[in-house]
C-alpha cells in the first residue's frame, strides 16, 4: 500500500482540486495501485491463498447440486477421454472361427461402473454387538391383566419368557457418594396364561411421535441406552459440543462403554421426540413475556443457507432454524403484547412494543469516527457524544429517584434528529445509512428514556446465541431439516431450564422415561424462589 491511512485521512476533495495535472495523475496511480491491491486482498480465499476453508463464508461453500454438477462434468470428461482412446474399426482385430471379434483388453473401460451405494452392500457381512455385559438387576415384566377377558392377572399365573433385553443407564453421583457409573438391567417379558384359556404378553411402552418433522423416530422402552445415559449423551454433544467419535472415545476409554455412531444419533433424537410435547409449552411463555430478546444469526444446514434464531426472557429460551423472514415472527410471536428489544432489522418493524439495541448504534457511530469522511466523522462524534449522555442519565435514574429525561434532553434529541434528517440523502454511504436507521427506528430506540429500568442492549439475546455460534464453527451445522430440529428442541429445554435455576439432565431423563413408557411429559419446572 502507498498510502496509509494517515494519508488518506488528509485527501478530500477541496485537497484534489489543488493539485496540477502532472501531480493529479501521480496521485491517480497510486490510488489505482492501492484499490487493485485492496480489491486482490477482498478476492483471497482457501483456494488462491493460504486462508483456511473455516474462513469461507457458507453461502461460499458449494452446494449439493454444484457438487453434483462437478461430479457429472469431471465424468463426462473421463468418458470423452476414454471414446478417444478407443481404437476405430480398422484396427480392431479379425474376428474369430466363430465370427466374433476378440475383445480388446480395455474396451470395458468405456462402460462406466454403475455409482456405488453408500452403505451396506448385499450378500456383504453384517456387524453387530460384541460387547457382553453383566446384568446387576434383572427385572421381571408380566402383564398385569387379561387382553380378552380383561381380568386381573395373579403374579402366579403360568407363565413362560418370550423376550428380553438389556439397558445400560447411568447412575447419578450425590454429594455423599460423588461420582458416575453405569448400572445394567435385564429386562424379561412374560406371556401369562389367563383361566379363560388366552394368552396374554407383556410388551415394554411405547411413545407416540406425531411430527413428520423428526419421524421415523420411536419412542419406547426396548433400548440399550437408558434415559440417564440418553441425557448423558446429549449433554456431551450440545453442552460440550463433542462430535460422535469423540463421545464414543469418552464413553470407552472413561465408562468402559463401547456404542456405535448410529446409537448416538438415534439417542439423540429420541430424547428431542421425547421432549416435542414440551415446544407448546416454550412457544407459549415466549408470547406472555413482558421483556423478550430476540436475534438471528447464519446456520447452514446441508447445502441451504438458513438462521438460528432465539427468544429469550428472564424465564424461557426458545431456538428456531428457519429462514431468515418476518413468516418467523408471525409463527412464533402471534399475541405477542409485551416489549420486544432486538437490533435495526427491518423484519421486527412491524411489532408497535419495540426496544432498539443501543450497542449496535454506537459501534456504527465509532465506524463513521474512524471513517475518512469528514461530515461522517462529524456526525459519528455527536451520536456518540449523545448516547454517552443519555446513558449517563438512565444510570443516574436507575440509582437514584425518578427524572423526567424526555423532557430534560429535548433539546439534545432535537440536534441529533435534526442532523439526521439533513443527512438522509448524504453521498457517504455509511453516514446516509446510520441516519436512515435512526430516523426510522426513532420511537424505539429512545423509549427507554420513559422508563429506564428497560436494558439498553440486546446482550441477552446475544449471549444466548454465544454457545451456538462456536458449536456451528465445530459442527458446520445440522444436515437436515431433523437435525436442526432435534438440535432447536433440546437446546431450548437445556437453556429454559438453567434460566430456572434447575438441572436440565434430571428434568430431561425423567421426561424421556414418561414418553418412552407412553405418558405425557411433566410441565417443564418453575422458576426457584429468589433466583
Amino acid at each position: 500500500m502507498h498510502l496509509s491511512d494517515h494519508s488518506l485521512d488528509q485527501l478530500d476533495e477541496a485537497y484534489v482540486q489543488t493539485l496540477d495535472e502532472g501531480a493529479l495523475r501521480g496521485l491517480s496511480l497510486r490510488l489505482l495501485e492501492d484499490l487493485k491491491e485492496a480489491r486482490e486482498r477482498l478476492r483471497q480465499n482457501p483456494n488462491n491463498s493460504s486462508r483456511p476453508p473455516s474462513s469461507r463464508a457458507p453461502w461460499e461453500r458449494p452446494s449439493a447440486g454444484d457438487e453434483e454438477m462437478i461430479e457429472t462434468a469431471d465424468a463426462d470428461a473421463l468418458t470423452a477421454m476414454q471414446d478417444d482412446e478407443l481404437p476405430d474399426e480398422a484396427t480392431l482385430p479379425p474376428a474369430d472361427s466363430s465370427g466374433t471379434p476378440e475383445t480388446p483388453a480395455h474396451a470395458g473401460r468405456a462402460t462406466a461402473k454403475p455409482k456405488r451405494q453408500a452403505g451396506k452392500q448385499p450378500g456383504a457381512p453384517g456387524f453387530g454387538r460384541t460387547q457382553v455385559f453383566t446384568a446387576q438387576e434383572t427385572l421381571h415384566h408380566r402383564p398385569s391383566a387379561c387382553a380378552a377377558c380383561a381380568a386381573a392377572l395373579p403374579g402366579d399365573a403360568p407363565s413362560v419368557g418370550y423376550a428380553g433385553f438389556q439397558s445400560v443407564d447411568l447412575v447419578w453421583g450425590n454429594p455423599e457418594q460423588p461420582g458416575l457409573h453405569l448400572r445394567v438391567t435385564d429386562h424379561r417379558f412374560y406371556d401369562s396364561l389367563c383361566g379363560c384359556g388366552h394368552h396374554t404378553r407383556a410388551r415394554p411402552g411405547e411413545g407416540l411421535v406425531d411430527d413428520p418433522t423428526l419421524e421415523p423416530v420411536a419412542l419406547s422402552e426396548w433400548r440399550l441406552v437408558g434415559p440417564g445415559l440418553a441425557t448423558l449423551i446429549v449433554a456431551l454433544h450440545l453442552r460440550f459440543r463433542l462430535s460422535y467419535r469423540r463421545i464414543r472415545e469418552f464413553l470407552h476409554d472413561w465408562l468402559g462403554l463401547s456404542l456405535s455412531v448410529g446409537t448416538l444419533d438415534r439417542t439423540l433424537r429420541e430424547a428431542a421426540a421425547a421432549a416435542l410435547p414440551l415446544e407448546q409449552e416454550l412457544i407459549a411463555a415466549v408470547v406472555a413475556s413482558d421483556l423478550l430478546h430476540a436475534d438471528e444469526t447464519s446456520w447452514p444446514q446441508g447445502a441451504d443457507l438458513l438462521w438460528l434464531w432465539v427468544f429469550t426472557s428472564a424465564t424461557v429460551t426458545l431456538f428456531v432454524v428457519a429462514k431468515r423472514g418476518r413468516e418467523v415472527l408471525d409463527r412464533i410471536l402471534p399475541g405477542f403484547a409485551g416489549w420486544l428489544m432486538s437490533d435495526g432489522w427491518q423484519a421486527y418493524r412491524h411489532l408497535p412494543h419495540r426496544l432498539r439495541c443501543w450497542a449496535h448504534l454506537t459501534r456504527k457511530a465509532q465506524g463513521l469516527i474512524e471513517s475518512f469522511d469528514r461530515e461522517g466523522q462529524a456526525f459519528g462524534h455527536q451520536v456518540q457524544t449523545t448516547f454517552d449522555t443519555l446513558m449517563g442519565a438512565i444510570h443516574a435514574a436507575r440509582a437514584g429517584p425518578p427524572a423526567d429525561l424526555p423532557r430534560i434532553h429535548a433539546p439534545l434529541l432535537a440536534e441529533l434528529h435534526a442532523a439526521c434528517v439533513h443527512l438522509l440523502g448524504h453521498r457517504h454511504a455509511k453516514t446516509r445509512a446510520l441516519a436512515v436507521e435512526l430516523w426510522n427506528d426513532w420511537d424505539a430506540i429512545f423509549r427507554v428514556l420513559e422508563n429506564p429500568q428497560w436494558p439498553l442492549t440486546n446482550n441477552e439475546a446475544e449471549r444466548a446465541l454465544r454457545h451456538w455460534v462456536i458449536a456451528r464453527r465445530i459442527m458446520m451445522g445440522t444436515r437436515c431439516d431433523a437435525g436442526s430440529r432435534t438440535f432447536t428442541l433440546l437446546a431450548s429445554v437445556i437453556e429454559t431450564c438453567r434460566k430456572r435455576g434447575h438441572v436440565p439432565w434430571l428434568y430431561l431423563a425423567s421426561v424421556i422415561t414418561e414418553r418412552r413408557a407412553g405418558r405425557a411429559a411433566a410441565p417443564l419446572p418453575t422458576l426457584v424462589p429468589g433466583l
